[in-house]
């Protein structure tokens, strides 16, 4: 069975369409304001149009999932290490950022030193030295320091759940200590952003007023106007410190247009330069009209993460979770996509070495769906049905509305399970990651539609180790599953790449065949920009470097 086109009679929500409204208003008044803008805007202006409903905070720590990090962290404010976007022809590894080099301590394997960058300096003209690191930390693990931000340490302590403390060894030395041993710790620092301590000097002491400043980092680009719910501006940091990568653009405007369509039509009016996430069926014509479609593999999966934890969860027996992941047509989601996505049978894809010989390789076969589904006891006189909370739209998440109403009648036809959905702003359902199972603020979800990185062993423990249910990491599922800790156990703690690889792989097997979430697709990261819109790389990464792109 392939779903192209659903009936919109079968699409159940517990959102009516009156309560989007807004949204639809914002998008529109968004892209009115964009267009209106837009003739002002010259040569060496390069204006991109995000998914998300509103700008990302820019205190230093953006929210927007990886979205806002994609476009207002890396570019502004950066880490001890950054991510490798030079390459394509594999997932970004790590390279040196502020931090020159770092060596696990040979003493304790669980610290690390960071020897950093000399001769750096903030937007504001302020140094970024020892002191600097060990303030932004207290930002965000000291709860009694007088700088801590309670949203900004949210959002870093559950990306970097192991640090656990840190000390300044000299100007240009720091140590971090990990809770425990873990050869991927570094992949979690790249996760710490660093702002001058002399923005929040300046803002009064007031992160509000830091976000309005604007803030200064240490990036290729600056801040220089901030507008709610409108735009971002970004010039370039003349007095970068890498000087091989000092931006070509002079400006970057940053604009929220959660609508997949509001974004095309801006950027068919000329009004834009670059759109996320373009709606699939518009695909062929901007194509047509001389658009630049750009795709690329990268590590991202989009799934549903189950809510095991939950009193009345019927995703507690495993029968269950592996049904669902054999009920649904990931084939027909990739067609229905336009080919922008690849099906997803795990966290990671089944090209990936470390995706190892799980037992269970999941296919579209509603026929074993169902089998698995009686035997945990669902079927005609007892059918199983539960709530999926989702977005409107937001970082990774592809086209969710339509992408969600395909499932929710593949389910429905395959394995006659009922599914509503719970509809709300992106930034609320990735704050519900951090919820109880049984939280009010649920409203009874069964499962979360949050897309995820898969880039590295950092995430798969923040995501999936037992230790990591939230707040302090983001195992929302509340699993557990010894196997796959006693691997992920072994992969921390060796510094074998062999028995680190088979160690991974184990991991891995653990997570298709005893599965917390339904693996749906993994995006290509379609992005559509105008031909005037040069050099951009789409690099095995969520984030880009934006120093390479010009506009002609």
């Amino acid at each position: 069975m392939t779903l192209s086109r659903l009936p919109r009679a079968s699409r159940r929500h517990d959102a009516s369409p009156r309560s989007r409204l807004p949204r639809r208003l914002a998008a529109a008044v968004a892209a009115s304001a964009l267009m209106a803008a837009g003739p002002a805007w010259g040569e060496g202006v390069l204006r991109i149009a995000m998914t998300a409903a509103d700008i990302p905070t820019t205190t230093g720590m953006p929210n927007n999932g990886f979205e806002g990090m994609r476009f207002l962290g890396y570019p502004v404010f950066e880490s001890l290490v950054l991510w490798d976007l030079t390459r394509t022809d594999g997932p970004a590894g790590l390279r040196p950022g502020l931090a020159e080099r770092w060596e696990q301590s040979a003493t304790d394997k669980k610290t690390w030193i960071f020897h950093l960058r000399r001769g750096v300096t903030f937007h504001d003209g302020t140094p970024f030295d020892a002191d600097a690191v060990i303030w932004n930390l207290d930002r965000f693990f000291k709860a009694d320091s007088p700088q801590y931000e309670l949203q900004g340490a949210g959002i870093t302590r559950a990306r970097a759940s192991l640090l656990e403390s840190y000390a300044r060894i000299d100007d240009h030395t720091v140590s971090i200590t990990s809770s425990v041993v873990a050869s991927y710790f570094p992949f979690m620092t790249a996760y710490v952003l660093f702002t001058s301590p002399a923005s929040y000097e300046k803002a009064g002491r007031d992160w509000a007023k830091v976000a309005m400043l604007p803030a200064a980092g240490t990036g290729p680009f600056r801040i220089t106007r901030v507008a709610p719910r409108e735009s971002v501006v970004l010039a370039r940091n003349d007095g970068y410190w890498d000087r091989e990568r000092v931006a070509k653009v002079d400006t970057i405007r940053l604009s929220p247009i959660p609508e997949a369509n509001a974004r095309i039509a801006a950027l068919r009016a000329g009004q834009v330069d670059w759109i996320e996430a373009p709606a699939p069926d518009g695909i062929a014509s901007l194509k047509q009209a001389g658009f630049t479609i750009t795709t690329g593999s990268y590590p991202h999966v989009w799934p549903w993460f189950y809510n095991i934890g939950a009193a009345a969860s019927p995703l507690k027996d495993v029968r269950v979770r592996q049904a669902l992941n054999y009920c649904i047509d990931r084939e027909g989601m990739t067609n229905f996509l336009g080919g922008t996505a690849e099906p997803a049978v795990g966290w990671l894809k089944a090209s990936d070495p470390n995706f190892g010989a799980p037992a269970n390789r999941y296919r579209f076969d509603p026929d074993k769906g169902r089998a698995l589904l009686a035997a945990a006891g669902y079927g005609v006189g007892k059918p199983l049905a539960f709530k999926v909370m989702i977005s409107t739209s937001g970082s990774g998440q592809m086209q969710p509305l339509p992408m969600n109403e395909f499932l929710q009648e593949n389910l429905s036809q395959a394995c006659g399970v009922a599914v509503s959905f719970i509809v709300s702003e992106w930034q609320v359902l990735f704050s519900s990651l951090r919820s109880s199972p049984d939280a009010p603020s649920l409203q009874g979800a069964m499962a979360l539609n949050v897309s995820s990185p898969s880039s590295d062993p950092s995430v798969m423990a923040r995501y999936f180790s037992s230790a990591n249910i939230p707040p302090k990491g983001f195992n929302f599922e509340h699993w557990a599953d010894a196997a796959f800790d006693a691997a992920l156990k072994t992969l921390s703690e060796s510094a074998d790449p062999a028995e680190i690889a088979t160690a991974t792989r184990a991991a891995h097997e653990r997570l298709v065949d005893d599965p917390p979430w339904l693996f749906v697709v993994h995006d290509l990261n379609p992005r559509a920009m105008s031909p005037k819109v040069k050099g951009f790389v789409s690099p095995q990464s969520w984030f880009v470097d934006l120093t390479r792109v010009s506009v002609q």
